[in-house]
């Protein structure tokens, strides 16, 4: 008797666990547009108590801050000092324009560069100019950002490698950090407005709406639609899921297509090489910009996210980065796309060091103007979206 009771419990237990993890799975696998809706509404609760709005104020500025490549040569004096030039450039920026927002535009690091267990360090240094000033942010990921490490051939020489991974006490020391873990330590800021995006859109992380508050009634005076556009441990695309999802959301968001929108995402889309100026060739109307050095290296496939853009009266403009060597702004039927500047003394290029400033004017007519400040203070490429 006593044995079968001890059975029965056994069983009634092993069930009700197993019910448990039944329902978990489930709501582990049930990712819907609502559940992203929700957590787009905690954060737009978060911009009323951090101030993502005009705020009473007739205007609101962006800065974009693109290709910082953090940790590059991080065991020499090289990559450090690369790093502080790049930290100056961000705050001489901030200083100057003194944004509102800022947008950190893709490969804050360099990942297949990087020897460090924890690349989220070099992402948090990355982000100091911005934290220290409390100014709110947002964050994409580039083709950089998760990349796996590329061994150095001269390490396997005489000389041997700078950094021996037994020192470590691990054998993993060189596997990087995941697009997950990044964004994790990312959105832990109280000023991050960063966000992991809906688990369905896997391996693409960063997706995600951030309204901006209008001042003059309840709602939003216009939105901000963030987008992984892959590479490093995936391919270089937008998906079709991606897609579907960026449909859902911003129908919800603005269905009639009656507020403004503006999209950001690190590598550009085939059509950026379709509308853009031939490379080394001067940059001319309808374009605006400032350099035109190499020619646009676009995402692997494009799965329908243009035409889609295309679609919808509302959207403005498309930011990326990705190119070091392009700062221009091309029509492409109703809306821009634009590249940022390249803003990090990390990654390749010479060209002066700049980000892109988008100053949305909300009164007494609504206007999107952008421009590129350089990191001596001048001002090129000025143009009204």
């Amino acid at each position: 008797m006593k044995k079968m009771l001890i059975v029965h419990i056994i069983t009634r237990e092993t069930i009700l666990c197993l019910l448990l993890m039944t329902k978990l799975m489930a709501l582990a696998k049930e990712v819907t547009v609502e559940e992203s809706r929700r957590n787009e509404e905690e954060k737009l609760e978060q911009l009323k108590t951090t101030g993502i709005g005009f705020n009473g104020k007739p205007s609101f500025k962006i800065a974009m801050f693109a290709d910082l490549h953090f940790g590059e040569n991080a065991w020499d004096d090289w990559g450090a000092l690369q790093d502080v030039e790049s930290s100056i450039v961000m705050s001489n920026v901030l200083d100057r324009e003194l944004p509102d927002f800022v947008v950190y535009l893709g490969d804050l690091v360099t990942a297949n560069n990087l020897p460090n267990p924890n690349a989220a360090q070099h992402w948090q240094q990355a982000l100091a100019p911005t934290v220290i000033r409390n100014i709110p942010w947002a964050s994409v990921f580039g083709n950089h950002d998760d990349a796996p490490f590329v061994w150095n051939s001269t390490w396997f020489g005489p000389s041997g490698s700078p950094i021996l991974p037994a020192a470590t006490g691990s054998l993993n020391y060189y596997q990087g950090t995941t697009r997950v873990d990044l964004m994790a330590s990312d959105s832990s800021s109280q000023k991050s407005l960063s966000q992991a995006g809906p688990q369905g859109l896997w391996p693409s992380v960063s997706n995600f709406v951030i309204p901006i508050a209008s001042s003059n009634a309840a709602g939003a005076a216009a939105i901000m639609y963030f987008l992984d556009s892959g590479g490093g441990s995936y391919p270089e695309v937008i998906s079709a899921s991606q897609v579907s999802w960026f449909e859902e959301v911003s129908s919800q968001h603005n269905p009639t297509a009656s507020i403004p929108e503006i999209v950001f995402w690190h590598i550009p889309s085939i059509a950026y090489s379709a509308v853009g100026p031939q490379p080394l060739q001067p940059i001319v109307a309808p374009c605006v910009g400032n350099i035109n050095y190499e020619a646009v290296a676009p995402q692997e496939a494009e799965w329908g996210i243009m035409n889609s853009l295309a679609s919808r009266s509302s959207i403005k403009a498309v930011f990326v980065g990705h190119n070091h060597g392009l700062d221009w702004c091309c029509p492409s039927g109703s809306l821009h796309l634009c590249f940022a500047r390249h803003t990090g003394y990390g990654g390749y290029g010479s060209w002066i060091r700049g980000t892109r400033i988008v100053e949305l004017v909300e009164s007494p007519v609504f206007q999107i103007k952008t421009w590129v400040t350089l990191e001596d203070g001048s001002v090129v490429s000025s143009l009204l979206l």
